[in-house]
Parts: structure tokens; C-alpha cells; sequence
């Protein structure tokens, strides 16, 4: 935060000339480079680059700093002479101007001036000069005591000092000079030396705030610029003014004090500098306090040290509940607290009253309800509202809830809301309806730090919560779960293994018993009694199945309940399958190659049984007795429990491929033994004992696996060709199918394709069958005679040809057509005598109308009566048309 004195100069502050017009008394005789006023600029920002100039610049110039000179010299006229000074911003181009008199001083005023006031004379001390007698001793340099001079003088300027001389200016010309700051060095030209009188003049007022003294050294020489005179120091020290106010290090100062506080109490410490000398009545400042708001509990609730700007309270009765927050207004004064010269300002302390936990929290009610059902966790039953007068999210507002009873196992926590400082009471375990129907708590809350002392209140409050458990239907639970039976391999199917029975635990809801079912049985070998959860066999129990882990076989079952909603529980049956001796060992590998001499023709063999001890190994291995060629060209040796090996007892066995029956037995009691058969071919052998005759052996074929590939593959292809073929006569079917009787105009196919009843009508009931089995073109002695052959039996004649129906048939040309294809079925000696002949194409199925094969098959097609056709309804108008109403 800046500095007060900033902000209050950047509000009042205004760039330019102080003043529109500038009056300054001169004398009359002006000289060349004399300077002869100094002009004010205020700069607001102090990096602003000003230059200055005048309009009369043959007679007059401005330095950069202000100080007015004479170009020329001049005898000012009576009259004031006037000109303008402009100072112009090198950046901005901004520009300001001010109008500055010169009025020549009167003759008389001078000689009175002179008169009443002296200027001081500084004579350089004396020195021997070298062709002085060496006995006289050189005078010790003078100590020219400070000059003294106002701050903020208001002239008229240049103002003069002191002068400087030499004593021997009587017999030399002199020059006089000074250096140091404020003469040549920066700031320059503050100081002027008149080079032939010695004056020392000040150009312009002086600012004791930024520079409290100058320090000048005065120099004497001749017209050749040799020194004549040791230089002389000479120290202005600038008078402190009281013209600056005091200023707050901020504008607004903020401080805490917890309620409750004893008178006393420090508060907080404000400060204001001054830049006027601190160490005169300038400087020094007092404090103290304009006003309290509000002045609530009493108007003077704090005091402040009016020297170090310690703010105390000083009576008692703090309580942020009625008051938070109080504003004083601070005042700082110079001349040491001077009403009536000193300088004053002011600024704003905010003091805060913080909370201290003097309030306990208080439950809205005596008791709270909550409801929860049973088996649920992480549920909210219940909400206790407190109230804390407090402050707000702070430590002595924030509560704390704790049961004090009620709660024994641990089923509930109370959690807080940071929001609304609720206490939410939450499940935190299963709570069972059949166990505990309700709880009544006890509760406690208190805020997170203790009550402050003195205070009365109970530093807690306490209610009670009262909790109802909600029955729900639960699901079945299956004990022990889970179970393990341990049964041998082998129990045949249908055999009873045990009972898996679930529990209900609702006991005070009426629903029925429970219904078992399978849900898991991977190898399909068990079912359960859906009543009484008894579990039998379905298959004979395989330890060696794929099925089975490490002996062990699972299977999940449910029970389910009628409840609302309806709940269901599993159970798992671990079956643990001890071994019997179910399996014989075999060979493997299955096939080998040795040499037909007698070295080398090792081959190792290994017994395999899917049984465990003690129902595997060790083995013995044995040839069988027959055929008696095995033992005679052929040994074999147990070399460990499940090794063995084969070997030719005979020198030379010719080359080929054999089949070695090799008989094995386990030590399981009883034994199990196998003979299987190890496939060896014998072969020509190099010095390596690897086969060089491959050629010459003829195998004995492709194995089993690349046969039954190459099956698989031909049957495959078979079923394409028969699909292609089946599918290529049904698209000929389809196609002839979709061909209609008369035009599109008068297209009455969906009536025909609807119906396929050709028989099974009541007019077939009477129907002649034997005009079907003998019609006349069918040679008599080709006929069996009448109650030799039955009436349904399929005569062995050759198949008339049926008419073939054009694509597209004229109208006129539809009784031809059926009278064709009747001529045709009367001489058809295969047809048989129930009516399914489809002599006419496919007509669709599910007709309820007569059947066509009313018609008299050995009439003529005049001799029908087709009226009832119009009884049909409109799809048979066509046909009605066309052959009923008599001869038209």
C-alpha cells in the first residue's frame, strides 16, 4: 500500500507553473549572464523532461533549472518589463506559459537597503608570500561559521548572502569563484558569485526536505587565473519550516481484538511520518482519537498513545454478537500535538472483533426420528440441527457430534455436515429387522474448541435419536456355503450324493418354502431336488475329468423365495472325488524307430495312467505269450517305475513296420492292466544309428488324424453339391410357380395361390373311385380283376404327359387349358384315388372352398354346373364368368 503523502499528491497535484504571472524587482543595471529570478515548475511525475524557454530570448534565457538570466547587458527602463516563459514537455509536446514582470528597483530603496542591512563581508585569511621575511610566521586559515539560511524564502531573488573579498584586492585584479553542489555541481545554480564584487547570492528558494545543507568552497585568483587565496569553505545550512503535514504510512489501518477483552488489551499501532526535522517541534507529532462508530457498548471503547500510536481498549463489553466491527478516525499533529500551529491529517483504523467460542451449540430439538431398512450401510437416517451464535465456519462454531450411548456394536457414526454443521447420523453396519427392530441414541455436540473461560453455558448439548428398522425380504443363505462332500469316483448315475439346503432368515414374513434350482454344473452330472435340495447323480463321477481341479468339482446352486420382491441366494458344492483304479496304463509314445541289427536298437518307453498313487506306479512291463514271435525277436526291461525299454533278442530283424503288443500293469489293488501296442519301424542304420532306407519301407499309411481330416473334407464338399442342387430345383419350382393364367389385367393368382385344398370336401364324399382306377384308355388286361388289387394301390403304367402351361396364356385359352389337363388325370393310370394330384401347379394352402377336383373327371366340360362359383365371393367372379350362366 503506498504512502498517504502519494495518494493525497497525486489527487491535489497539478502540473505547470504555479502562478500566471511571475513579479520579481531587479536592478536597473543588468549584466551579461546575470541571473535574475528563478521560475517554479511543478512536475507531477518526476520523470517528465522540461524544457524551458522565453520569448524574448535575445535579452532573456532559462536554464534547465529554472533560473531566469540576462543574455545582455541592459538599464531596464521605468517601466516594468514583461516577457513569457514556456516550459514544454520533450515527450508529450505538452507545453505551459507564465508571464513574468521585472520592475527596476528605485535608487532610494537601494541606498536605504544598503543602510539598514549590511551584507557580511568573508575576507580570506592572510598568508606570507614566499619573498616575505621566512620569519614571520603564516597565518592558521579562518573557520567561517555556517550561514543560516529560511526554507521556502519568497525573496525577492537573487538573494544575497555574504560577500567574499581578499585583502589584497587593493593592489591585484581578483576574480572570485565558488564550487560544490549548488554552485557547479548538480543541483546548479542555486548559489551565484558576482566574479568582480565577490556577492554570494541564492537564486531561488531552498527546500530543507531535499537538501538540508550546502556545502561551497570559495576561490580567489588573479586576471592570469593564478590562486591568490587558499580556498575557503563556506556551509548554508537551510532552516527548517513547518510546511509539511503529517502523513499515514496507509490510509486505512485494520486490526483485531477478540471479544471479551480485558481493558488494556493491545489492539494495534498506527503511525504517521513527517518530513519536516524530527528533531525540532516541525517533526514532532501527537495522536489521537476524533471519533469511535459505533459507540456501541460506550463511545470510548479504545484509547491511543498519542506518542507511539498504540491503540488499547479501555473498557470492557466486547461481544462480536452485538458489534464485529468498530471505525476510528485517528489524527496526527505536528508541533507537537499544537492545536493552533500545528499541521494535522488524518486516517482510518478498522478495528475487527474477532469470535472466541463463548456460545456452546444448542440441538433444535429434544429428539429426532429416523428410519432406516435393514441390511443398507452408508445411509443417512437422521439429521440433528444445531445452532451456534458464533461466528460462522470457525472453530467455535463448528460442532462435533458424538454418541454417548444407544449403540453398543458400533452401527452408527455421526458425521458433519461443513456446510450446514448438521450431524448426519449414518449405517455404517448391517442392521437385521429380526435381531434389533429399533435404537434410541443418545447424542452429544460441542464445538471444536473449548468455551472460552467465564462463560456459563454447559460446554455441550444433548438429544436423542430415535431409529426404526425396516424389514425387508433377505435372501436365502445356504449353510455351510461352502460344502464340501468327499465321495470316490464312480457312483453311477441316479444315486443320491446329499442334501444342500438354504435358510430364510425373514421369520416374520409369510411366504412359502424354498425352491432350489441348478445354476452352475459344468460337466452336467448332478441335479437337485427343487422341494427338498436333495442332490443326486445324473452321470457316473470322473476324478480324471477336465472338469475336475485338483480333485475337486464345483457346482452352484440357488434358492429362491416367493418374498416381494422375490430374493435369491447361492450356494456352492465342493465334491472332493477320491481315486479308484478305474484306468489301465498305457504306452506312449505310440510309435518308434530302431535298427534291424541287434546294436544299437534301444527304444525307452513310458507307462501312463490318469490314476494317483497308489493306483499308478510303479508298472511292470511284460510281453504277451502269443503270438510267439513277440518274445522271440523281442525284450523288454523295467529300468524304473515307468520306464522301460524294447530291444531285438534276435541279431537281424529284416526291415518293415511291426506292431509290438506290450502288456502293462499298475499297483493299484486290484490291478489294472493294458496291452497296448507300440508301432516300430525297422530300418537300415548308418554308423549314427539313423535310418538310410526311408525309400524302401512302405508305410503303413497316413495316421488317423490327417484320414479323418480328409473325410470330414469330402463330406463337406458332398453337402455343398447336395445344397446346390437341392437349391437349384426349388428356384425351378419357383420359377414355374410364379407363373400366372391370364393376363396382369385380370390376375386372380392370389386366390388360387391362397387355396390348396384339391380334396376332403363333402362332394368328395360320393366321389367315383373308380372312374380313377380304370379310365378307358388303360388296357384291360393290364387290370387286375375287381377285390384282387386295393382301390389306393399306384397302377405300374407309364406317366402320361401333363399339358405345360405357356408363360403368359390368353384368357380364352384357360378352358382349354383345364380340360387338357383333365383329359390328361382321367388317363393317368399312377394317380392315385385321394385327391392331392397337383395338376395344376402349386395353388397355395389353406383354402376353405371347394375343391376343383368336384369336377367330373370322366364329363366333359359342358356337362358341369360352375354356378356356385358365385358363391365364392368376388375373387372367383373371373372363373364364374367365364364358365357359369350355361352355354354364354
Amino acid at each position: 500500500q503506498a504512502p498517504i503523502k502519494a495518494t493525497c499528491e497525486d489527487m491535489s497535484c497539478k502540473t505547470g507553473f504555479p502562478e500566471d504571472v511571475h513579479s520579481a524587482v531587479v536592478s536597473r543595471s543588468v549584466h551579461g549572464g546575470q541571473p535574475l529570478l528563478n521560475v517554479r515548475f511543478q512536475s507531477c511525475d518526476g520523470n517528465k523532461k522540461i524544457h524551458f524557454g522565453s520569448s524574448e530570448p535575445e535579452d532573456f534565457r532559462v536554464g534547465e533549472d529554472g533560473v531566469v538570466y540576462a543574455e545582455r547587458s541592459f538599464q531596464l527602463s521605468a517601466e516594468p518589463t514583461e516577457f513569457v516563459v514556456s516550459a514544454q514537455d520533450k515527450e508529450t509536446q505538452e507545453e505551459w506559459q507564465m508571464r513574468v514582470k521585472l520592475t527596476p528597483e528605485p535608487a532610494f530603496a537601494a541606498a536605504s537597503e544598503k543602510d539598514q542591512k549590511k551584507i557580511e563581508d568573508i575576507v580570506f585569511p592572510w598568508q606570507q608570500y614566499k619573498h616575505s621575511s621566512p620569519l614571520k610566521r603564516q597565518k592558521r586559515d579562518w573557520v567561517i561559521p555556517p550561514i543560516n539560511l529560511p526554507e521556502n524564502s519568497r525573496g525577492p531573488f537573487p538573494q544575497e548572502l555574504v560577500r567574499i573579498r581578499s585583502d589584497r584586492d587593493k593592489s591585484l585584479s581578483l576574480r572570485y569563484s565558488v564550487t560544490g553542489p549548488g554552485a557547479d555541481q548538480p543541483p546548479t545554480g542555486i548559489f551565484i558569485i558576482n566574479p568582480i564584487s565577490g556577492q554570494l547570492s541564492v537564486t531561488k528558494p531552498l527546500d530543507r526536505e531535499q537538501i538540508a545543507s550546502f556545502h561551497l568552497r570559495a576561490h580567489a585568483v588573479d586576471v592570469n587565473g593564478n590562486q591568490v587565496e587558499n580556498p575557503i569553505d563556506i556551509v548554508i545550512n537551510v532552516i527548517d519550516m513547518n510546511d509539511n503535514r503529517p502523513e499515514f504510512l496507509h490510509q486505512v489501518w485494520n486490526g483485531t481484538v477478540p471479544e471479551g477483552s480485558k481493558p488494556g488489551t493491545y489492539v494495534m499501532t498506527v503511525t504517521a511520518i513527517d518530513a519536516d526535522d524530527p528533531n525540532a517541534q516541525n517533526g514532532m507529532l501527537r495522536y489521537r482519537i476524533l471519533s469511535q462508530a459505533p459507540s456501541s457498548p460506550s463511545p470510548n471503547m479504545f484509547t491511543i498513545n498519542n506518542e507511539t500510536g498504540d491503540i488499547i481498549t479501555v473498557a470492557a463489553g466486547l461481544d462480536r454478537e452485538k458489534v464485529q466491527q468498530y471505525t476510528l478516525i485517528i489524527q496526527a499533529t505536528d508541533m507537537e500535538g499544537n492545536p493552533t500551529y500545528g499541521l494535522s491529517n488524518t486516517a482510518t483504523a478498522v478495528i475487527s472483533v474477532t469470535d472466541v467460542n463463548d456460545n456452546p451449540p444448542e440441538f433444535t430439538a429434544m429428539t429426532f426420528y429416523g428410519e432406516v431398512p435393514e441390511n443398507r450401510v452408508d445411509v443417512i437416517v437422521a439429521n440433528l440441527t444445531v445452532t451456534d451464535k458464533d461466528q460462522p465456519h470457525t472453530p467455535a462454531w463448528n460442532a462435533m457430534y458424538r454418541m454417548t450411548g444407544g449403540d453398543p456394536t458400533g452401527r452408527f457414526t455421526i458425521l458433519t455436515d461443513p456446510n450446514s454443521n448438521d450431524g448426519l447420523v449414518t449405517v455404517v453396519k448391517p442392521i437385521d429387522f429380526e435381531t434389533n427392530r429399533m435404537f434410541v441414541l443418545t447424542v452429544a455436540a460441542e464445538n471444536q474448541v473449548p468455551l472460552a473461560k467465564g462463560i456459563q453455558h454447559p460446554p455441550q448439548s444433548t438429544a436423542t435419536v430415535s431409529i426404526t428398522v425396516i424389514d425387508v425380504n433377505e435372501s436365502p443363505y445356504f449353510v455351510p456355503n461352502p460344502k464340501l462332500v468327499r465321495q470316490e469316483e464312480g457312483l453311477l448315475a441316479g444315486s443320491m450324493l446329499t442334501t444342500f439346503t438354504a435358510q430364510d432368515p425373514d421369520r416374520y414374513m409369510q411366504q412359502t418354502s424354498l425352491r432350489y434350482s441348478k445354476l452352475s454344473d459344468p460337466a452336467n452330472w448332478l441335479k437337485i431336488d427343487p422341494v427338498n435340495g436333495q442332490i443326486t447323480t445324473t452321470a457316473v463321477l470322473d476324478r480324471e475329468s477336465i472338469y475336475v481341479q485338483n480333485n475337486m468339482y464345483n457346482a452352484t446352486f440357488l434358492a429362491s423365495d416367493n418374498g416381494i420382491p422375490p430374493m435369491s441366494g447361492t450356494g456352492t458344492l465342493q465334491i472332493y472325488l477320491l481315486d479308484i483304479n478305474d484306468n489301465a496304463p498305457q504306452v506312449n509314445p505310440k510309435e518308434a524307430t530302431t535298427c534291424e541289427t541287434l546294436q544299437p536298437n534301444a527304444i525307452n518307453i513310458t507307462a501312463v495312467d490318469p490314476d494317483i498313487d497308489p493306483n499308478a506306479g510303479p508298472f511292470a512291463f511284460e510281453l504277451p505269450e502269443t503270438p510267439a514271435s513277440i518274445k522271440r525277436n523281442w525284450t523288454i526291461v523295467r529300468i524304473s517305475g515307468d520306464h522301460a525299454q524294447l530291444s531285438l533278442r534276435i541279431r537281424f530283424l529284416e526291415a518293415g513296420i511291426y506292431d509290438v503288443p506290450i502288456v502293462i500293469t499298475d499297483s493299484g489293488n486290484p490291478h489294472a492292466s493294458s496291452t497296448s501296442v507300440l508301432k516300430v519301424k525297422v530300418c537300415q542304420c548308418d554308423i549314427n544309428g539313423d535310418c538310410t532306407d526311408v525309400d524302401r519301407i512302405v508305410g503303413a499309411g497316413l495316421g488317423t488324424g490327417a484320414i479323418i481330416a480328409i473325410l470330414l473334407c469330402i463330406i463337406i464338399l458332398l453337402i455343398l453339391v447336395l445344397m446346390f442342387v437341392v437349391w437349384m430345383k426349388r428356384r425351378d419350382k419357383e420359377r414355374q410357380a410364379k407363373q400366372l393364367l391370364i393376363d396382369p389385367e385380370d390376375d386372380v393368382r392370389d386366390n388360387i395361390l391362397k387355396y390348396d385344398e384339391e380334396g376332403g370336401g363333402e362332394e368328395d364324399q360320393d366321389y367315383d373311385l373308380s372312374q380313377l382306377q380304370q379310365p378307358d384308355t388303360v388296357e384291360p388286361d393290364a387290370i387286375k380283376p375287381v377285390g384282387i388289387r386295393r382301390l389306393d394301390e399306384r397302377p405300374i403304367h407309364a406317366e402320361p404327359q401333363y399339358p405345360v402351361r405357356s408363360a403368359a396364356p390368353h384368357p380364352g385359352d384357360i378352358g382349354d387349358f383345364i380340360n387338357e389337363g383333365l383329359k390328361a388325370a382321367d388317363n393317368d393310370p399312377t394317380a392315385p384315388p385321394y385327391d392331392s394330384l397337383l395338376v395344376f401347379d402349386y395353388e397355395g394352402s389353406g383354402s376353405t372352398a371347394g375343391s376343383l377336383s368336384s369336377l367330373n373327371s370322366s364329363s366333359s366340360g359342358g356337362e358341369q354346373d360352375y354356378d356356385y362359383l358365385n358363391d365364392w365371393g368376388p375373387r372367383f367372379k373371373k372363373l364364374a364368368d367365364m364358365y357359369g350362366g350355361g352355354d354364354d
